[in-house]
């Protein structure tokens, strides 16, 4: 009798927990089937990910989105303006998260909505429609020319670093992410009410959640001096303690908690194809939850008014921002400025020399004329002037490119690591600062691109101290540390006087 109770109860087991098996397993297979793949690039770019350093340690970069996509009645609902579904859809929210190799700190860029840059080629994965090049548009418009993978093309063109992953979430995903970590405290100095987003709050801290979070995020004109400048710091604080909230939550114990949250992340989320699966986005977060709150670091990229339109539209600060590209290429964190970059691991023997560069004879380097801006007309036959000046120092691989090109400073781009010694000693027989030098991805050689600071004359000049646009003094900083916003932030969002109640 106890023989039969005995395999009566093993056998009650086995199928419980294979039942539980396959329960979890099918689970599992419905959080897959939530989450939406697009490819990472739209353009073929061939920008490659950093050599490991000598602990075989690599940073990592993701690109994180907000749309304004209305497809689909709950995000009409949310965003209003139901006549643009089927439209062009922008990334209203875009922030480059650099991980360090180490996972000691991570740095996050944010970049204001209507800020202009160049925009790639990019092809549409949905529809195969190719869309030409852009020499200056709104940022947030490169997601309706070829999905994420064409702001990732626009971000790896930008800032020379290789984006990993993107993370995209539309109105409605935002909505049942802040309801699913039981809100997000911010907070504001002044009772605020800005009928565009809907948003209005009583001065002090509010604890947001579902479509009050989303007016929170969309909220600009009633934020600062209502321009895009005060959302985009309004997302960074969201951000921030949206972290801390998740870190802290029970949600992250408790099993039902946690279901509904996978079921919020999941149904969210659009990522590229190496994310797009449940486990992917579980490595990952385990990966990065490593990383000390206090050491996640925000700041909006530096920017001035756009010359073509100074009251309405900006464009990166060519100084500044470069130098703040140069942190996250070098994966010096933004908390310590003044660090080493850290050093690639060597692909060949232990101790075997740094790439060298080539001859200057056998370098092949393409000349562009880039003098012509929004604000100053192309000066004629700068590229040839300059690409007898490099024959005649030894450079004699070197021609003129008629590729369109536009540049407020002069640039020195290269494709590949190993032509980086080989820019790096052009750049000094030119006497080219530093941060002219950076890798692109649109350029199959080492390639000129001679800006509006170099309008005549076959030598570079010599910087202008009073020139905001050189080069910084070494002891200046990339990025100020009163403008990074570092952990949980108890600031108060300054409210527009336009729209107090």
């Amino acid at each position: 009798m106890w023989r039969r109770v005995l395999v009566w109860t093993a056998g009650s087991l086995a199928f419980l927990i294979a039942a539980v098996a396959v329960a979890g397993y099918l689970y599992l297979e419905h959080l897959n089937g939530n989450i939406t793949r697009s490819d990472r690039t739209a353009g073929g770019s061939d920008l490659r990910p950093p050599e490991p350093n000598a602990d075989g340690q690599t940073p990592l970069n993701i690109l994180l989105l907000g749309s304004d996509s209305r497809e689909g009645e709950k995000n009409q609902e949310l965003g209003g303006a139901r006549h643009l579904a089927g439209g062009p859809i922008r990334a209203d929210v875009q922030m480059l998260l650099h991980a360090s190799a180490d996972r000691s700190n991570i740095s996050l860029i944010s970049i204001p909505r209507d800020t202009q840059v160049p925009l790639p080629e990019c092809t549409d994965p949905e529809t195969g429609e190719v869309h030409a090049a852009e020499e200056s548009a709104s940022i947030s418009t490169a997601l309706s020319n070829g999905g994420p993978g064409c702001v990732v093309d626009t971000w790896q063109d930008l800032t020379g670093v290789y984006i990993d992953h993107f993370m995209m979430v539309d109105f409605a995903g935002i909505v049942d992410m802040a309801d699913a970590v039981g809100g997000v405290p911010v907070c504001v100095d002044a009772n605020v009410d800005d009928p565009k987003s809907g948003l209005r709050l009583e001065a002090g801290e509010t604890v947001v959640e579902g479509e009050q979070a989303l007016q929170w995020l969309r909220t600009r004109r009633g934020f600062g001096d209502g321009s895009d400048i005060g959302r985009t710091k309004a997302q960074q604080l969201y951000l921030s303690n949206m972290v801390s909230e998740l870190q802290s939550s029970a949600s992250l114990t408790d099993p039902a908690e946690l279901m509904r949250l996978a079921e919020a992340a999941t149904d969210a989320l659009t990522v590229d194809h190496e994310l797009g699966s449940v486990q992917a986005l579980y490595n990952l977060a385990g990966d990065l939850r490593q990383v000390p709150n206090d050491r996640i670091n925000m700041v909006t990229l530096p920017w001035i008014p756009d010359p073509a339109a100074p009251n309405v539209t900006i464009v990166p600060d060519p100084r500044r921002a470069e130098a703040l590209f140069a942190l996250l290429r070098d994966d010096i964190p933004l908390d310590d400025q003044d660090a080493e970059p850290a050093q690639p691991d060597a692909t060949d023997e232990p101790g075997s020399p740094a790439p060298t560069a080539d001859p200057p004879a056998e370098v092949e380097i393409a000349v562009r004329n880039g003098t012509g801006t929004a604000s100053l007309a192309p000066v004629p036959g700068r590229a040839g002037v300059i690409t007898d000046e490099l024959r005649r120092l030894g450079w004699t691989a070197a021609d003129t490119d008629a590729t369109a090109a536009s540049a407020e400073t002069t640039e020195l781009l290269y494709p590949e690591l190993d032509d980086q010694a080989n820019a790096e000693a052009l750049a000094e027989a030119l006497g080219l600062p530093g941060g002219a030098v950076r890798t692109a991805s649109d350029v199959d050689r080492v390639t000129l691109v001679i800006g509006a600071d170099w309008r005549e004359g076959a030598g570079f000049p010599e910087p202008d101290p009073a020139d905001p646009t050189r080069e910084p003094e070494p002891a200046e900083p990339a990025v100020e540390s009163e403008d990074i916003l570092s952990g949980r932030s108890s600031d108060c969002m300054q409210v527009n006087p336009l729209y107090t109640w």
